[in-house]
Parts: structure tokens; sequence; C-alpha cells
């Protein structure tokens, strides 16, 4: 994610980092001081019934200020960071002849690569490939198909585990289709960005971070998550569904087949939510660009809006 030198470029905010790290807070508290829109590039926040297992703005927040990428989609509805990327572009652009700074804001890497940098425009599905991968990821399993991956593209199997088997066989049908591994195409095609991009994160302590996601699983409860996990169900939706493959989503519904008890549901969600976070910042740590502003506590939070709003001017 390279921002670029151009000053002639529109210029953006792009807030990164792991969940319940104060993302969005940071956003609303810039936004009380810049004419600004918000740009959801969270990849869960996009669809409707999914609210308090994705932490979305509040009503109010949403009112307070124009949000964007949130409630567009049914759970049932594909959508992806190329789609993201496209459609953010011109949203973008709107926001900036209204003479406001656009502020992307979330946890979701590649949608923001996407945005930013374009997303890897290789061939699209290889039918014949595809259908022979699938066949042999049900008889040999995820495991054997991702040791197959790690022989011919080790980059792509570090960021693909076998539990991201739909990952692993497109890598590995780009192979077969191109004689190159995936890593390699993403290397090689170079896009010029169409923003100046100024990239900013919260860093707080790793101990700090993990009582703030146990507290947001809590409050998530208290708030009524497993209703609205109910409401998903009774809808016709659960995990058969990509947007609900999602940690906390899978948990509740596991508990309310009886296959999980109460406590044990709590116990991974927490558990789940924080291996996510710390996927997130191996993910963000990769990326030189962004500035990281220590914090310990809420509070700082205006204080480093205004900070930020500095180095944007």
């Amino acid at each position: 994610m390279n921002s670029s030198d151009s000053s002639s470029l529109p210029k953006i905010l792009v807030i990164v980092g792991p969940t319940a790290s104060g993302k969005t807070s940071l956003a609303l508290s810039i936004a009380e001081r810049v004419p600004s829109e918000i740009v959801s590039a969270d990849s869960r926040q996009v669809y409707r019934m999914l609210d308090i297992g994705t932490a979305k703005p509040l009503s109010e927040e949403l009112t307070k200020v124009p949000h964007h990428f949130i409630n567009l989609l049914l759970p049932s509805e594909h959508f992806t960071a190329g789609d993201f990327a496209v459609q953010g572009k011109a949203i973008i652009a709107g926001i900036v002849k209204k003479k406001k700074l656009p502020i992307v804001v979330g946890g979701t890497g590649l949608y923001v690569q996407a945005l930013v940098n374009g997303i890897f425009s290789g061939p699209g599905m290889i039918k014949e490939i595809r259908d022979e991968l699938e066949v042999r990821a049900e008889k040999e399993g995820a495991e054997a198909l991702w040791h197959e991956l790690n022989q011919v593209d080790p980059n792509s199997a570090a960021k693909a585990p076998p539990s991201k088997i739909r990952r692993v066989i497109r890598a590995l049908e780009i192979f077969y289709a191109t004689g190159k591994p995936i890593s390699q195409h993403h290397a090689e095609q170079k896009h010029a960005s169409e923003f100046e991009a100024t990239f900013v994160g919260l860093h707080w302590q790793r101990s700090i971070l993990y009582e703030r996601i146990n507290t947001r699983v809590d409050r998530m409860l208290n708030e009524g998550f497993l209703d609205e996990v109910k409401r998903l169900l009774a809808a016709g939706y659960d995990e058969r569904f990509k947007a609900l493959q999602t940690v906390g989503y899978k948990e509740a519904f596991a508990y309310l087949r009886g296959e999980l008890s109460y406590g044990r549901m709590v116990e991974l969600m927490k558990q789940n939510t924080r291996r996510y976070a710390k996927r997130q910042m191996t993910w963000f740590r990769r990326e030189k660009s962004i500035h990281w502003f220590e914090i310990e506590q809420n509070e700082e939070i205006p204080q480093i809006a205004a900070r930020i709003i500095e180095t944007v001017k």
C-alpha cells in the first residue's frame, strides 16, 4: 500500500488496524473537525442484518457523518475486493468533488490494497483446472493441496492456510494455468496509485488490545447478538454463506445447534477474535507507509485525531 508523492492527486486518509482498535472512533473524531465522508473498508459491514456482530457504527453515527459501504447487500450476495475497489474509487471521486476529505476505514487489508494499488487482474477461472482441484480437495483433503501449493509457491502458501481452501485452489489454478506462482504475478503487476494516501493506525499494547476484544465480545452478547443470529437463521442465513463464515457468527451458530455450551461459545468467540486481530496486525505490519500512533486509553483519541489532521494538511 504505497502513497503517491504527487500533490496533484486527491488526498485520502486511510485508517487501518485490527478489530477493536478504535478505528471508527478515530474516524468520527476527525470528521468532527474536518468536512469528511467515511468509506468503510470492512468486508462484513457491507452486509445488512450483520450489525452487532460486525460492530457497525451506531445509527446516530451513520446519520452524523455520511458513510459508504454499510448495509448495501444481503448476506447471500457476493462482493469482492475488486468490487470494492471499482465502486470505492467512484465514491471517493464524488467526495473529493464536494471538497470533503475521504476517510477510508477498515481492517480488511485486501480491500484497502485493492483500492489504493489495484488488484491482481490475472486470468479468470479456468474451469477444467478448478474442477479437478475441487474434486481433489474433496478426496485428498485441504492439507494435501496446501502442501502442494507450498512446494510450488511457498509465499502464497504462507498467506493461505489449509482452512482457506478457496485461496489455496485459486493459487494452484493460476500456477498450473500460467506456469508462474500467483505471488510472482502480484510482484510483476504494478499500479500507479490514483490517490495521495496517508495511512495511520492506533497501536495498543497487545495485552490491552486483547482485553478490549474480550470486553467487546461481552458487550455484543449483552446487546443482543444471539437474537441477531436467530433472526439470520429465521431468514434462512447460516455459515453456508461466505458473509457468515465469520468469527462470532460461526461460534453462535454452533451454540444454537447445541454443539457448544454457552461458556465455550463465549470462550471461542474471544479466542478466535484475538487470533483474527493477530492476523490483521501481521498483514498491516508489512506496510511500512503506515504511521502508528501509540495509545493506552480511548481518551487519547481526540488528541491523536488533531495530530492526524495536521499531517494530512
